[in-house]
């Protein structure tokens, strides 16, 4: 018997979308307003979900308060009022729209569990702009 065990969690950071090998106007025709060289921010939202076999002793597919603190870890703490950009050394040389920050978010956390567990990561760069990554 398989639950999903689930978390939400927010950060706030600023990025810019560009590519470091295009000229201006190639990454302004591309990215528009998120190419801005004075970068922009978003209010990020996050759900971070297990799924695997409930532990017969504990009950648990994973204690909440341990993907709570992974989460925090991982994710809260190096990217909040961040800018991804110049803060976060995964961004150094990968754009950090929601596609990339997405990834780097379920491999930093698939890392820290189980390989028996299922993950998946649902980030909302805006309320009705979201991506969704469950590993390759």
């Amino acid at each position: 018997m398989k639950v999903t065990v689930s978390r939400k969690a927010h950060f706030n950071a600023a990025h810019r979308l560009y590519r470091k090998d295009w000229t201006f106007e190639q990454n302004d025709a591309v990215f528009g307003k998120c190419n801005n060289p004075n970068f922009h921010g978003h209010n990020y939202e996050l759900i971070v979900s297990v799924t695997g076999e409930i532990n017969p002793e504990t009950g648990y597919v994973i204690d909440i308060k341990d993907l709570t603190d992974l989460i925090f870890e991982e994710v809260e703490k190096p990217f909040d009022h961040k800018n991804l950009n110049l803060d976060v050394p995964e961004f150094e040389n990968l754009n950090p729209t929601a596609e990339n920050i997405v990834v780097v978010i379920w491999n930093k956390i698939r890392k820290k569990i189980k390989p028996e567990l299922d993950l998946e990561v649902v980030l909302f760069e805006t309320p009705r702009n979201f991506v969704t990554f469950k590993g390759e």
